[in-house]
Parts: structure tokens; sequence; C-alpha cells
């Protein structure tokens, strides 16, 4: 059956060679570089507009918040399952399906007239057209292009991912500062439209010449496993890592956990669900079946290694994407669209390095290549420190911003085809599933750990400098500090920002300047503590990617 499954690929790739260099052979790669930018600003670009659509839909921060949550969530659960159905139909069939069920959920989400359409519209719609998008974009592109063609459509690939992460807060701000929030979701279905204009060049067959089924119970354990994961480190923020920092609720309905927070009871039961997974998969390929994920693939060392140090990368730029627009808003005073303006140099550096140094491996080893990059991402993060102030200005975040995103660029752009370039063509629709889950795993720790970091840093430093400005510091227990800390971010979490500026006047002009120097010095600190986290993570990337193959091309150059 393997041999069938690929009896068609040589065929399909010399037909589609025929052509190099016209519209119709790099066709595929602008479709699915269209589709993975729309899938990649969804998030970035609805956080810079929450203030609006609270106020447009008359709801809550927390409410949006949770349909970001939900997004993710269901994008995460549903990414396995969807890296498979390239296997079962035709991909021109598939990738013009789900696009238009795509553009179906951002118009109502564009149109939302209350939270429940929203919800329908962004969260679930989108959500789960995005899980068959993401690993689609990447199984296009290796049954497209070979070689170096094929290294520089993944190089692409990357560089749109990493710089549409860091577009979405420029766009979104732009058209909630200039216009609405709605038109965010506008754009969307505009480059859904021209995606579906390119989809005509994509490969109309499937995968396997031979209908595969899906595998069902692989599917209830993936979907089971990866939301608890997800919804685990999600809840981190707000309850804690081991312990709980507060009481936890589901529909009015205290829940006892023996004093632990939820996220490690879900985490827990996520590991366990996918420990069975794994048995299961292996039950599956013994009697002959088709398995969601082969577990060939998790013995392939050099996929393996691929996908964890995918995975770290991930974390890294997560953390980096949620700290540096915090600090800058709420701490320097940029405005959203400023914001953007400030990561541009990110964005570009990143698009930049992705595209043009795919070739490089001609003449150095991937590995060291990525290594290479991990350690301008490192220097930039460090240089980030030295510039964190609240005068921080765009020209001195520049230099910074660039060496992150000329060291992400030279990572993504070697490491995507050589996680890739590891498996067997027939495995390349499970193998991109897999990666994109495991990145967006990656994405889900880095967004809940550096951001539960750089707050739990933030409010500690806000007591810390109410307490010693009062001079109560010395009689002020580390338990008081905490409870001071929980109780400071509960009222940041419900509190307007009328209210907030109600306390404000209600203070002496002394107590304000007073608070007002406490909150710019707990940020800037709290700020500082965050990037040399991420730092840390960075040294993790690197001490991750000696697993990687050190020879090899990933891909023939």
């Amino acid at each position: 059956m393997d041999a069938d499954a690929n009896a068609h690929v040589p065929e399909r790739r010399a037909a589609t060679t025929g052509s190099a260099g016209g519209l119709a052979y790099w066709g595929p790669a602008v479709a699915v570089s269209l589709a993975m930018f729309i899938g990649v600003i969804d998030s970035t670009l609805m956080n810079v507009a929450i203030p609006s659509i609270v106020t447009d839909l008359d709801t809550t921060v927390t409410v949006v918040q949770g349909a970001i949550s939900f997004y993710a969530m269901v994008m995460a659960a549903l990414i396995l399952p969807g890296g498979k159905l390239s296997s079962m139909y035709g991909i021109r069939r598939l990738m013009t399906a789900t696009l238009l069920v795509y553009g179906v959920g951002t118009t109502l989400a564009a149109l939302s007239w209350n939270v429940a359409v929203l919800y329908v519209g962004w969260s679930v719609i989108e959500g789960a057209a995005a899980a068959v998008l993401l690993p689609l974009t990447f199984t296009v592109l290796l049954v497209s292009y070979e070689g170096a063609d094929r290294a520089k459509a993944l190089g692409i690939l990357a560089g749109v991912n990493a710089a549409g992460a860091a577009f979405g807060p420029l766009l979104g701000g732009a058209v909630t500062t200039f216009a609405s929030w709605r038109w965010g979701f506008g754009v969307e279905v505009l480059i859904v439209l021209v995606a579906l204009a390119f989809v005509r060049y994509l490969p109309e067959e499937s995968l396997s010449e031979t209908r595969t089924k899906l595998d069902v119970g692989g599917t209830v354990l993936s979907i089971a496993g990866t939301t608890a994961l997800v919804a685990g480190v999600l809840l981190a923020g707000r309850y804690g890592w081991i312990s709980a920092r507060r009481p936890f609720a589901v529909g009015g309905v205290r829940l006892d956990l023996f004093g632990a927070s939820p996220t490690v009871w879900l985490v827990g039961f996520g590991i366990v669900v996918f420990a069975a997974f794994v048995q299961y998969e292996r039950r599956v390929e013994r009697e002959g079946g088709s398995p969601l994920v082969p577990v060939r693939l998790l013995s392939n060392a050099p996929f393996t290694a691929g996908i964890v140090t995918n995975a770290a990368r991930s974390l890294v730029l997560a953390g980096f994407i949620f700290v540096v627009p915090v600090f800058l808003q709420s701490g320097a005073g940029y405005t959203a669209f400023e914001t953007g303006v400030a990561m541009l140099p990110f964005s570009v550096a990143t698009f930049v390095a992705s595209i043009f140094t795919t070739g490089w491996r001609r003449f150095v080893a991937p590995k060291l290549l990525i290594q290479g990059g991990v350690v301008l991402m490192g220097l930039g993060v460090l240089a980030l420190v030295s510039q964190t102030a609240l005068d921080a200005t765009v020209t001195q975040l520049a230099v910074p911003m660039a060496l992150v995103g000329l060291g992400l660029g030279l990572v993504m752009a070697q490491l995507i085809d050589m996680t890739l370039s590891a498996v067997e063509q027939r495995d390349s629709a499970a193998a991109s599933g897999l990666l994109n889950a495991t990145m967006m795993l990656g994405y889900s720790f880095g967004t809940a750990i550096v951001g539960t970091y750089l707050l739990r840093r933030f409010y500690g430093g806000v007591v810390e400098g109410v307490l010693t400005a009062a001079g109560a510091g010395e009689g002020a227990s580390a338990s008081d500090r905490e409870a001071l800390a929980a109780a400071l971010e509960r009222a940041a979490e419900t509190a307007t920002k009328e209210t907030q500026q109600a306390v404000l006047d209600g203070l002496t002009p002394a107590q304000r300047e007073l608070l007002a120097d406490v909150f710019d010095a707990a940020i800037v600190q709290a700020q500082r503590e965050t990037l040399l986290l991420l730092a840390l993570f960075v040294l993790l990337v690197l001490l991750v990617s000696t697993l990687l193959p050190n020879g090899g091309r990933g891909g023939d150059a």
C-alpha cells in the first residue's frame, strides 16, 4: 500500500517542474503563504482590538480573551486530524473547501452582533478551518517542490509565519485606530479570495491513491489530550502552575482540587491521554490500519529532534511576541499602531532571512546555521534588556528587534525543511500535522509561562514599591506580599478604565505621583527580568538543537 501511495508523486513533480519559474510553478507557494498568513495574524490581530470589541459588543475583557483562548484551543485540538485529511481527499479540493469555510467564519466574525456570534464565527469555524489549513500548507510544498526550490518555498512560508505574528498588531492597530476592529476580519476575507485564485495551481490528487479512513479512536484521543494540555496551560496564568492561587469554580460550583491548580490536573490528564494515544496508534499500525500518526515517525530521530527544536523555538517566539507589545503599550505608552511600527524591523528581518538564507546550506551545515541563528536571537533579546526604558524610541529598539528577527529567520529557513525532509513522502501529511501540533503547544506554553512571569513580577513589584514607600516593607511577610499581589491582579482584571481613573482621582496629587512612579519602576523591572527569562529559553533552544543531525542538507540544495 505504501508503494502505491507514492507511485504518482514523481509524475506530479515532473509535471510541475516543467513550468518552473512561471506563475503556475510558484502558484502553490503563493496560495499556501496567503493561507498561513491569515492563520497566523488572526489571534495577534485581535489582541490589540480587545478594548474596542468590549465596547462595541457590550461585554468584558475576560469574555473576549476567552474567545481568543477558545480559538487557540479549537485549532490545537483539531490540528492532528486536520493534517490527516490531505491523505483522504484531493489537495486542491480540500484547500478550496477549507478556505471557503474560513471565509464564512471570518465574515460572520466581522458582522458579529453579539459575543455568541463572535465565538461561533471566529473561535469555532475559523479555528477548525485553521487546523486544516496550517498543516496543509507544509504538505502542499512538500509535494509541489523538491531540492533548492522546496527549501526556498519552505523558507518563504517560515518567513510569512513569523512576520505575520508580528504584523498582526500593526494591522490590528491600524484598523482599530482608523476604522473598526471589524475591518480586521474584512481584510482576512479579501486575502481568502486572493488565495482562492491561486488554488487552481495546487495538485488535484490526494497523497494516497488508496482511499484511507480517518482513525476515529486516535482522533478522539488526540483531541482529548491536546485540549487538556492547552486548557491547562491557558489556566496557569490565573490559577498558578502548581498550587492554586485562587479557588477554581465551574458554573458557580467550586471544585476541590486538594489545593492544586487545575493546570496540574489538566496537564497530567493530557500526558496520560497521549501515552494512551501512542499505544493505540501502535496497535492500529500492527493491525494494518491507517493510524492518525504513524509510530515510525516518533522513532525517526532527525524528525523528532526537529519537532522538539521547533517547539522550543515556538515557545521563544510566543513569549517575545507577547512581552514586547505589552511593555510598549502598558509601559512606554505606545499605541497599538506604534507598537506594530516598532516591531517592523523584527518582521522584515525575519522574512528576509527566511527567504535569502536557504541556499547557505551549500557552504555551511544546516545545524550550524540553526545554532548561529539561535545565538543571534539571544544577542537580540539581551540587547533589548539594555534598551528597556519608558522613553525607549523606535530607533533605539530597531537593532535589537532586527537581531532577533535575523536569528529567527535563519533558524526557520533551515529547521522546517530539515525536519520535514527527514520523513518519507507517504508520511508528509502526518508529519505536517505533528509539526504544527507541537508548534501550537510551544506557542501556548510560551505565552502562558512568559506572560504569567511578566504579570507576577509586575504586580509583585508594585506591592513591594507601595510597601516600601509606606514604611511597611519589613513588616510584611512573603505570604502577605503574595496575597496583595494576587488581590491587585484581580482588581486589574475586573476594573474598567473609568473605575481605575476614579480611584486615581480620589488620591492627592502626591499620592498619584507616588503611585505612578511605583508602577513605572515595576513595569520596567518586570520587563527586564522577563527578557532575561526569555534569554534562558533561547539557551534551551540552543541546547535542544544539539540533538539535530550533524550532516545532511535538510533538502537537496
